[in-house]
């Protein structure tokens, strides 16, 4: 018979974010369908070269999603006097994000240029660390060490050997390093200075995250 331990490890970093993630939305109404695609394509490119003069580079700006979305309204029929529903245009949805170095007074400039825009998007700032996958390893390997300890410590009290590893069983959970000291806001709103920057003093707190793997031991009796 197989003599096994199965112990759950968990892993836990508190990381100092090095990286600003700002995501703008830009929102287009028009009547007609190819009226909303073209309004969104002037605003995607006042967007991109606002950043171009701020020393980006065009690629440096990515799209997430781009969506074409119907609406309607509500309306009651005067000659069956029944609620119905019409079109009334096309709503053009578009959704980028840029990254850079943690610099409050870059970030400033970014708001300020954003907030000039004509098409008054929305935007939300975040903060993360320029090497995901470094510190995801970092937090799985905290996971195994932390399985090893409780195991040793459990085999132990029994009178047992920890021996090899069987099976380590991991879930793949999207971890996200983010940090999220604001919520969405119109850029427009922040224009109150006769500066080209904006005022923007926030220090997000540490990114704290954890992730789990369940590891299966080999046991021995001493």
């Amino acid at each position: 018979m197989e003599r096994t331990i199965k112990v759950i490890g968990k892993g836990q970093l508190s990381l100092t974010p090095d990286t600003v993630r700002v995501r703008i939305e830009l929102i287009d109404r028009e009547k007609e369908y190819e009226a909303a695609i073209r309004k969104s394509a002037e605003h995607s490119k006042e967007v991109r070269e606002a950043f171009i003069r701020l020393g980006f580079k065009a690629e440096d700006l990515k799209t997430q999603s781009f969506r074409v979305d119907t609406e309607y309204e509500s309306y009651q029929d005067k000659e069956d006097n029944c609620w119905k529903q019409r079109l009334v245009g096309y709503m053009a949805a578009h959704s980028l994000k840029v990254e850079f170095p943690r610099e409050d007074d870059l970030l400033g400039k970014v708001l300020y240029q954003t907030a000039r825009l004509s098409g008054k998007p929305e935007f939300q700032v975040e903060y993360t660390v320029k090497d995901p996958e470094k510190a995801r390893n970092k937090l799985l390997e905290k996971a195994i060490e932390d399985s090893r300890a409780k195991a040793e410590v459990l085999t132990k009290a029994a009178g047992v050997s920890l021996a090899e590893i069987v099976t380590i069983d991991y879930s793949w959970n999207t971890v996200e390093f983010v940090a999220r000291p604001m919520n969405r806001m119109m850029a427009a709103k922040c224009l109150d200075s006769a500066e080209e920057s904006i005022d923007f003093d926030v220090t997000p707190d540490d990114i704290r995250v954890e992730d789990t793997v369940t590891v299966i031991w080999e046991i021995a009796w001493k």
